[in-house]
């Protein structure tokens, strides 16, 4: 092997075992709270928060703030750029879902947000991550070029991911979301007499801020030193004596959530292997024995079509007048055992479940010995495991006693 090869593979190892040890530590201060924004779903397409920061934009809007937000965001830019790059700090129209396109280029193209006047066009493009995600950065620059403007395209995004700029996005200013909310709360935080005069904006731009800014950084002091306790265990905690502190946290940051990426997108795959492996022992295995022992119009048929939180399943259809009988796993398991009327005291979610329909919900969960690991193997057509439990359910039900 290689020398580049292994080390590859030994750094792969080791992002894996630090992010598998950091996520409890993190989840905690994941946990959701209450927020507005959460609540309501909102903020989760770019669209909805595109219209809060057009209205925060807006000189005449209802927030009363006036142009303070432009300023903020305008200094933001000019931080950017050079001294003789400057751009002025206020007097702007703001439009939303601007057409770009343009006769020398004929494809459609529309960005997020524009702040117009007759010298100045800044062209916002909002996205999660620093991603042009196949928008046009010329076209952008162009259209505000246009009659003589001084055009300046900005990225407006959650997360700062060098990686992702490419295709000219390299060359736009980008801003997070933290940053300019960051400075919104200061403006305000100085502010006593518009936060007296503004309840409820007030009230609506913190849950703004908590959402976007302070949510997922908030962490507990012990929160925290779990944290720096398993990145010494990990053997990440050299970075703690690096500089710039900032560009070392973003790199570790980008470099962690890569590596989240792909151990989520695998494990998903893995979810889906699972349930295509026990689909087929059921149809196999579970369906025939359970009509051998109850009769054969017991088990109809198996199916496996739920999406969602339902999906990782396997339905053991029944006559209409008879429950369903479900073998499920992972995330439906969670789900099925929170609402299950006596829920598993101390769910082991490598194993596969079994539940009894009862109306719109269930009415038993019963956790098998079977393993996730055992599935993906293959059972074998002589173990019975799952065969008893379902037959057990189908047994005990009332309607078929």
């Amino acid at each position: 092997m290689h020398a580049e090869h292994l080390f590859a593979v030994m750094n792969e190892a080791a992002l894996t075992k630090m992010v598998t040890a950091l996520v409890p530590t993190m989840a905690r201060s994941l946990a959701e709270q209450f927020n507005v924004f959460r609540v309501m779903h909102h903020g989760t397409h770019e669209k909805q928060l595109s219209n809060v920061f057009a209205w925060l934009l807006r000189v005449d809007a209802t927030h009363h703030l006036g142009d303070a937000f432009q300023r903020i965001l305008l200094a933001r830019i000019n931080s950017a750029l050079s001294r003789g790059e400057q751009l002025p700090l206020a007097g702007f129209r703001v439009l939303q879902e601007v057409d770009t396109t343009t006769a020398t280029d004929p494809g459609k193209d529309i960005a997020d947000i524009v702040l117009l006047r007759d010298d100045t066009a800044v062209m916002i493009e909002n996205f999660e991550s620093s991603d042009g995600h196949g928008h046009d950065y010329e076209s952008y620059l162009a259209y505000g070029s246009a009659n003589g403007r001084r055009s300046v395209v900005v990225m407006l995004c959650a997360r700062r991911e060098r990686q992702r700029l490419s295709m000219g996005w390299e060359d736009a200013v980008v801003i997070t979301y933290a940053e300019v909310l960051d400075d919104l709360r200061a403006h305000l935080d100085a502010d006593r007499r518009w936060r007296g005069a503004n309840p409820r904006q007030d009230v609506f731009i913190n849950e703004l801020i908590d959402q976007f800014v302070e949510g997922p950084q908030a962490m507990t002091v012990q929160e925290q030193l779990e944290f720096i306790k398993t990145m010494c265990e990990t053997g990440e905690s050299a970075r703690y004596g690096r500089r710039p502190v900032a560009s070392i946290a973003e790199d570790f940051a980008a470099q962690i959530a890569l590596h989240a990426q792909r151990q989520f997108e695998d494990s998903r795959s893995t979810l889906g292997s699972v349930k295509r492996t026990l689909r087929q022992h059921a149809v196999r295995v579970v369906r025939p024995r359970v009509n051998e022992l109850l009769g054969a119009d017991t088990v109809h048929s198996v199916s496996a079509n739920f999406q969602g939180q339902w999906e990782w399943c396997s339905t053991l259809v029944t006559p209409r007048s008879k429950p369903n009988i479900f073998l499920e796993f992972g995330p439906t398991a969670v789900t099925e055992n929170e609402r299950a009327p006596e829920p598993v005291s101390e769910p082991d979610y490598s194993r596969v479940f079994v539940t009894r329909q009862a109306g719109a919900g269930i009415d038993r969960i019963v956790q098998t010995d079977v393993t996730l690991e055992e599935v993906l193997a293959g059972l074998a057509d002589d173990d019975q495991r799952l065969v008893d439990v379902v037959a057990t359910l189908i047994r005990d039900h009332p309607t078929l006693s």
